[in-house]
Order: structure tokens, then C-alpha cells, then sequence
């Protein structure tokens, strides 16, 4: 799969390096405006908790008005997760509260939605405490909100559960 991301280019040993980083903030416990801005499929190799499964890995920009934060969130395809595929896709316009949704990753990329962010603290292997930001929960639009973002042409028709047989007439296609 191709790399979109400019910066994710390998260095040679006697490359010139020059750029020190636009350094690392936290933002405080709230709901914020999102936008998505890659994703990449993965693989969850399973733990004591959760089985092996798909994972979708997502790169999301968090728009405060003093700057925007980048946070990485993984979605694991795994029915034990499905209650979080369920709110994203909800966040993002792309299936209302209680729908049956077939997922379109193809039109993830871009999308906008609202979340609530928390702050997770952890120790790092040279004993320091660090903090940073994590997503607790995607969630519903608003009436006023934007229609998705993303592949314009898709639209989702909710999946029935129960499909009704066709009537077979000999000679018709």
C-alpha cells in the first residue's frame, strides 16, 4: 500500500537533517471537532482480551483554536469492538444511531465528526510520567451538522436483515 505522508520517507546515514519538530502538546478532557486524516489497514495479533483481528488505523486531527492536535486511534474489527466501529461510523454521518451499516473504509479518509477526548497517563520506561490524549468516545451529530465528508458519490442504504426471494419468470434476465 502507498505511503501518503510526506514526512514517512527514509533517511540515508549521511543525510542533513534541519527540522526539529513542532513539539508536543496535550489537550485538556472535552469534546472536539475531528477530522480524519489517514488510514491505513493493520492486523490486531491478538491478546489474553480480544482475539486476532483486522485493525483499522487511524490518524485523526483534533481542531482546538489554539492549534490542532494529531492523535493515532486504532478500530479493531472484532464483534467485541463492533459498539466502537458503530459509534465512529455514526460520528462521521455515514449511519444513523441503530442502523445496519455495511463499513465503506474507502470513504473514511477526510471524514469529519465530534468526539470526546480524555487525558491517559502512563510511565514510561525511563520511570517518567507522561500524559497524552486519547479518544473515549465518538459521538452523534448534531441536526446542524455538516452531510459526510468523503467520497461524495457513496451513499449507504440501511442492510435488511431479512431478504425477500425474487419471483423467477422462465426467459427473463
Amino acid at each position: 500500500m502507498a505511503n501518503n505522508n510526506v514526512n514517512d520517507v527514509a533517511m540515508t546515514w549521511d543525510d542533513e537533517i534541519q527540522n526539529d519538530g513542532e513539539g508536543f502538546r496535550v489537550l485538556p478532557e472535552g469534546e472536539y471537532d475531528f477530522t480524519v486524516t489517514d488510514f491505513t489497514r493493520g492486523r490486531f495479533e491478538g491478546s489474553a482480551k480480544m482475539s486476532a483481528c483486522p485493525k483499522a488505523e487511524l490518524t485523526i486531527t483534533l481542531h482546538d483554536p489554539d492549534g490542532d492536535v494529531t492523535v493515532t486511534e486504532n478500530l479493531f474489527l472484532n464483534r467485541k469492538a463492533e459498539w466502537k466501529l458503530c459509534q465512529f461510523f455514526t460520528a462521521i454521518g455515514h449511519r444513523k444511531h441503530g442502523e445496519t451499516l455495511r463499513m465503506n473504509w474507502n470513504a473514511v479518509k477526510g471524514a469529519k465528526g465530534r468526539c470526546k477526548v480524555g487525558v491517559r497517563t502512563w510511565t514510561g520506561n525511563d520511570g517518567k510520567e507522561r500524559e497524552g490524549n486519547e479518544i473515549s468516545a465518538f459521538l452523534e451529530p448534531t441536526e446542524t451538522a455538516a452531510p459526510p465528508q468523503g467520497d461524495a458519490a457513496y451513499t449507504q442504504e440501511p442492510l435488511t436483515s431479512v431478504t425477500q426471494p425474487r419471483k423467477w419468470t422462465g426467459g427473463q434476465f
